[in-house]
């Protein structure tokens, strides 16, 4: 997933976006700004409070923001997430999305032992969004499946396997029922396998995984799907290892990479200082290991897991009363 490139100074595209987001994303800039690297942060405006403002949910200069940036950090949008999110992954071609599901110390955990990695494709699926009624008794939506995107996001996950130590990759599809699409998904799955002999592979269906993510969520390592699943199944696994605000989550794309948080921009508690940001800041280690500065992003991500395994300094979402700051503070403190 790396650039593997380091530089003297990096451009940050930062888009807080509504309501938490720009709570969590202070506090990640907060931590950011400790470590020993140059970042200029440039801002871009998007979602519910941009539209408001300027009547447009993801303007023009936003995207060329993101476009220029090394990288983006992406707090939150409302009701306008899928208008900004799902264009910004399309004009960028980030055909990559990365949902890591782990389990982390003083948290409401299942397991003991979850740490696998959902890669979805990004660009194409049930998410292209092309629907139409044609009675007023019924809708149709188009699902593009296509050979070369399967492929690039299947080879992706075998790389992301073989980069990380991972020895097996689990393919999810409907292929019993989707012949078509799913099928040739799984056909280009075991294809691409092929290339990689010394990783394990296997395929299951969606509804069967949904059940072994419950059943025997230590068995996955890697898992690689198309859009719709992947975006459901991922929320599952949130479900996991104590609920969405410990899920980070990254958009790859040839030139062009955001990081964001898995939840949204929880407009009950917006304002109130009282956010956890842990999930903000866990997309900004894997940022970090995007550019290459993976010792910042080692120290970034070991300060976190200190801070949860203290378990004195936990916002309400946690089990504790700490604000996001103070959080936010206590994992500086422990760089």
């Amino acid at each position: 997933m790396s650039t593997s490139k380091t530089k003297d100074k990096y451009q940050i595209a930062v888009v807080p976006g509504d309501g938490i987001g720009k709570e969590v994303m202070e506090a990640t800039l907060f931590v950011l700004d400790s470590l020993d690297i140059d970042f200029d942060y440039v801002y871009g405006q998007a979602g519910d409070e941009c539209l408001e403002k300027t009547g447009t949910a993801l303007p023009s200069e936003t995207l060329d923001i993101i476009r220029n940036a090394d990288a983006c950090l992406f707090g939150a949008a409302g009701e306008t997430a899928a208008d900004v999110i799902v264009k910004i992954r399309q004009e960028m071609k980030m055909f990559a999305n990365l949902r890591p599901v782990k389990t982390y110390p003083n948290t409401d955990s299942l397991f003991d032992d979850i740490d696998f990695m959902i890669v979805r494709e990004n660009t194409e699926g049930m998410y292209i969004a092309d629907e139409e009624s044609y009675t007023d008794e019924g809708a149709v939506a188009k699902r593009i499946i296509t050979r070369e995107a399967e492929r690039r996001i299947i080879d992706f996950a075998f790389n992301y396997a073989v980069e990380n130590n991972k020895s097996k990759v689990t393919a999810v599809h409907k292929a019993n029922v989707l012949k078509k699409t799913d099928g040739l998904f799984k056909e280009i799955f075991y294809e691409v396998a092929r290339d990689y002999p010394d990783i394990a592979t296997e395929d299951f269906y969606v509804d069967a995984t949904a059940m072994y993510l419950i059943t025997q969520p230590e068995s996955f390592q890697v898992i690689v799907t198309t859009n719709l699943f992947g975006d459901i199944l991922s929320d599952e696994g949130a479900g996991l290892v104590g609920g969405l605000g410990l899920i980070p989550s990254a958009n790859i794309g040839e030139d062009a990479a955001l990081f964001e948080p898995v939840h949204g921009s929880a407009p009950d508690i917006a304002g109130q200082g009282i956010a956890n940001p842990i999930a903000m800041m866990l997309s900004a280690v894997m940022m970090l290991r995007y550019i290459g500065e993976n010792e910042a992003a080692d120290k970034f991500d070991a300060a976190i897991l200190k801070v949860l395994n203290d378990g004195n300094i936990l916002t309400g979402d946690l089990g504790g009363s700490a604000t996001t700051m103070e959080l936010a503070e206590a994992v500086k403190d422990n760089l």
